[in-house]
Order: structure tokens, then C-alpha cells, then sequence
């Protein structure tokens, strides 16, 4: 049975990668409470969310330079997974449900995947490992045979974060070539414990390279909007979280404290 309403937060309400990661760990908490889906779209120019495998690499202070010396800004997120590329045309989406909606993994993938099908119906969209691709997995998104995006999940309580990045329009194989040389200098093949991606700039590709149709960010959020919509009633905008707002403060401090640890 569908839901009445579901809540969304836009774009604006985030202006650091931090804030994003805060902003999740709250809402999973919320929705744990209170059972009713939401989502937020973020975009962050600039910048390479780096994972906690990648803060393992034999040389990791010579690849952390080479991202300054290109004027790439970096974090290490708090979810799963290997470094991704975002800029102003990469658009991202959190869908944060009960874990009645998504009690595995593995649901948890499909329902993002589902709603990727539904919100690209001029296209095939695949779901399966992009060897060659930065950030490899399972449910790397495709359209023949070249990576538009990426799936990650995070869980706490009874709340579940489906995070997922599209690569809407500027080149795949220019941020592919950041990660392919990120890689390099910070020399991960000289590891013996974790086999990190051999990047291949051509295997990655964005949505209007791959559809040849001039989508742009705001055009892909409304599509999202729309579906899910469709699918959970009324949509709600809920008001952005303040330094007022205790546990977003808390869980904004975290992430700060993650990343300052690592010293980089």
C-alpha cells in the first residue's frame, strides 16, 4: 500500500559534503521514528568523496596532492565503497526508508536500481560490476556497457540511506581519468592487502553523452520527483537542519572528527 506523503529536501539545503553525510545519519534516525520515506538530492562541485579503503594506499599524501595541485576538493565518507568524482553536473540522491522497505542489501539496491529504470525510459539501464570503472560494485548502473553511476547503502537504527550518483552531463572519461591518476600516484599497485580499480577512462560515460539528450541536473531531480511521487503520495518539503537541531550538530561533528583523524 502506498504511503500518504513522503518528505524531500532539495539541493539548497546542503553546500558541503559534510553536511550531506549529517544530514542522512539524521534522517535515517527520523524515519526510523516516524516510518515516512524521504529523499534528498545534493550536488557538491569539486570535490572526490574518497572511501575508507582508499585511506589505505601505499602513498596516499602523493595522491591527496595531486587532488590539490588539480583543485579537487576531498572527504572521507562515512558509507561504503572507493572514491567517486562529483562536480556540477554529478547528481546525487538519498533515499532513506524504514528497513521494512528495504530488509536487505540487496532490496535496498533494487529499489534504487527500480526507480533509475523508471526515471530513464528511453534507455536500457544494466546492473552489474563496470570492470575498469572507478568505485566498482555489483549495482554499478550502465547503459551499454558504459557506467553512469554508482549505489551505495548506509544503515543505522531502523533506518536505511540508498545513496546513489549520476553522472548527468559533462564527460565520464575526464573524472574517471582524476580517480585513474589519483590511483597512480598514490601508487596502488604496490598494495599487497587490497587490490584497488585499474581505471579505464572509456568504460565510464554520462547520461547525455550516452542518450544524446541535453539533460541537466534539474531536469534528472524532476524526473525523480515525479516517480517518486507516483509511488508514496503527496510530497512534503521538510525545513533545512540547523546548528539548533542537537543530533544534526552531533552527527556534522562527526564527520568532521572522521576526517581529521585521518590528518590529510
Amino acid at each position: 500500500m502506498n504511503e500518504q506523503t513522503w518528505h524531500f529536501l532539495p539541493i539548497e539545503y546542503t553546500s558541503h559534503p559534510f553536511e550531506s553525510f549529517a544530514y542522512d545519519d539524521l534522517l535515517m534516525h527520523m524515519v526510523s521514528e516516524d516510518h515516512v520515506t524521504k529523499a534528498r538530492t545534493w550536488v557538491h562541485d569539486d570535490f572526490v568523496i574518497l572511501g575508507l579503503q582508499d585511506m589505505r594506499l601505499p602513498n596516499l599524501e602523493s595522491g591527496i596532492k595531486f587532488l590539490e595541485d588539480s583543485g579537487m576538493n576531498y572527504i572521507v565518507r562515512n558509507s561504503g565503497g572507493l572514491g567517486v568524482v562529483l562536480d556540477k553536473d554529478v547528481l546525487n540522491l538519498s533515499i532513506i526508508v524504514h528497513k521494512d522497505k528495504a530488509p536487505t542489501i540487496e532490496v535496498g539496491y533494487e529499489l534504487m536500481f527500480n526507480l533509475m529504470q523508471e526515471i530513464l525510459p528511453e534507455v536500457t539501464v544494466d546492473a552489474y560490476e563496470i570492470v575498469g570503472s572507478y568505485c566498482p560494485g555489483n549495482f554499478d548502473l550502465s547503459i551499454d556497457g558504459k557506467k553512469f553511476a554508482g549505489i551505495s547503502q548506509r544503515r543505522i537504527r531502523d533506518g536505511v540511506s540508498v545513496q546513489i550518483y549520476l553522472a548527468v552531463s559533462g564527460s565520464g572519461a575526464d573524472r574517471a581519468r582524476i580517480m585513474q591518476e589519483f590511483y597512480k600516484h598514490s601508487e596502488a599497485e604496490r598494495s599487497a592487502k587490497f587490490v584497488y580499480p585499474s581505471i579505464e577512462p572509456n568504460v565510464m560515460a554520462s547520461l547525455r553523452e550516452l542518450i544524446g539528450k541535453p539533460l541537466t541536473v534539474e531536469i534528472v531531480e524532476g524526473r525523480i520527483k515525479d516517480a517518486l511521487t507516483k509511488h508514496y503520495g503527496t510530497m512534503h518539503m521538510l525545513p533545512p537542519f540547523s546548528s539548533d537541531n542537537e543530533d544534526y550538530t552531533k552527527f556534522l561533528h562527526n564527520m568532521k572528527k572522521r576526517n581529521a583523524r585521518f590528518d590529510i
